[in-house]
């Protein structure tokens, strides 16, 4: 029997990953440092949690224990993590590290976190230009980037078959940034109005379903490589509000505003001043096959977030998650002003 180690494996990666695997008879292993984050059904189903520190050496190569068949890293952030990294490779069966599309940059310069957005013309591929990189804080908007460039150049100069792959916003059940939550708590409150800017602005998602498609077809044929990974097609922020809308059987008065419209209103998770969608061309020749496209991928994670907020008693921001930045785009209060005064005219 196979074995996978999956690093960082408690959240929506690990756990689609971890459930494809199972089915095709391997023996996975996922690592995490909450216990209570490890999902029951991956549980259920035969994985097997490792608590374990991502960061500290001795623990990597504990779970490491006699090598693995596929070793997957979700939590490589630094250049220091990808030599901890390159040695456990160095004997691994195949090796997939997680990156991520927010290294990118447009024309000017900016990337996914820099004030305002960037501005990218066309599709981006894995040719597109990056952030110089860096070694600040990695939990910073400069430092996110910045860090997986640098832990990518280490694992590309290592000169080993590892495949770099780098997602877009994950979407799936125990994601930790489940930017749906934007609409599902606004349906829960039964909101009767979205309020929506930016409204025709399109962003590549990337289910943990579909990534983990990627990351086995990556497996299968070990080498040095980067991949975009994102599902087959990009819907505009209107689209994904109809989606979740759809998905909950609800219906809600749809207010378009303008980009210059005020802050507080009409803001969502993915604002950007033009599309952000990437080029998926190269996993597909390399033999992806997608599950599914948002529609079809999203259903679950929107079970999921509306089954936390009823078991915790209260329709609010999932304990589990850790997405306190959301918080701020629940400005009620000032939408009502805002519909208020414009019912008056």
């Amino acid at each position: 029997m196979p074995r996978a180690l999956i690093l960082g494996g408690s959240g929506a990666v690990g756990r689609a990953l971890a459930m494809r695997l199972l089915q095709e008879g391997w023996e996975v292993d996922l690592t995490g440092r909450n216990p209570g984050r490890f999902d029951t059904t991956v549980a259920a189903l035969g994985a097997r949690y490792i608590q374990s520190d991502r960061r500290e050496s001795s623990e990597l190569v504990s779970v490491f224990g006699g090598g693995a068949d596929l070793l997957v890293d979700c939590v490589c952030y630094t250049a220091a993590e990808a030599r901890q990294l390159v040695t456990l490779a160095k004997t691994a069966g195949s090796t997939v590290m997680i990156s991520s599309k927010a290294l990118y940059v447009d024309d000017q310069g900016k990337h996914s976190n820099s004030p305002g957005g960037p501005s990218f013309v066309g599709p981006i591929q894995e040719s597109q230009p990056t952030m110089a990189p860096s070694d600040v804080d990695f939990n910073s908007a400069e430092g996110y980037g910045a860090n997986k460039v640098a832990a990518e150049l280490v694992l590309l100069e290592s000169g080993l078959p590892i495949s770099i792959v780098r997602p877009s916003k994950i979407h799936g059940v125990g994601a930790q940034n489940p930017r749906e939550w934007f609409f599902v708590k606004r349906i829960l409150d039964r909101r009767p109005t979205e309020l929506l800017a930016n409204a025709d602005i399109a962003e590549s998602p990337t289910a943990s379903v579909n990534l983990a498609e990627i990351i086995l077809v990556a497996a299968a044929h070990p080498d040095q490589r980067i991949l975009n990974a994102a599902d087959p097609d990009a819907p505009d922020i209107r689209t994904m509000a109809g989606v979740v809308a759809n998905h909950m059987d609800y219906e809600w008065n749809e207010v378009l505003l303008p980009p210059d419209a005020p802050e507080s209103l009409g803001r969502t998770p993915w604002d950007k001043p033009s599309p952000v969608i990437l080029d998926i061309t190269a996993a597909l020749a390399l033999g992806y096959e997608p599950i599914g496209d948002y529609a079809s991928t999203v259903g679950d994670e929107i079970d999921w977030l509306v089954d936390i907020a009823i078991r915790t008693n209260g329709i609010h921001l999932p304990d589990v998650i850790n997405n306190q930045y959301l918080e701020r785009l629940f400005d009620y209060k000032a939408e009502d002003a805002f519909l208020a005064a414009r019912d008056r005219f």
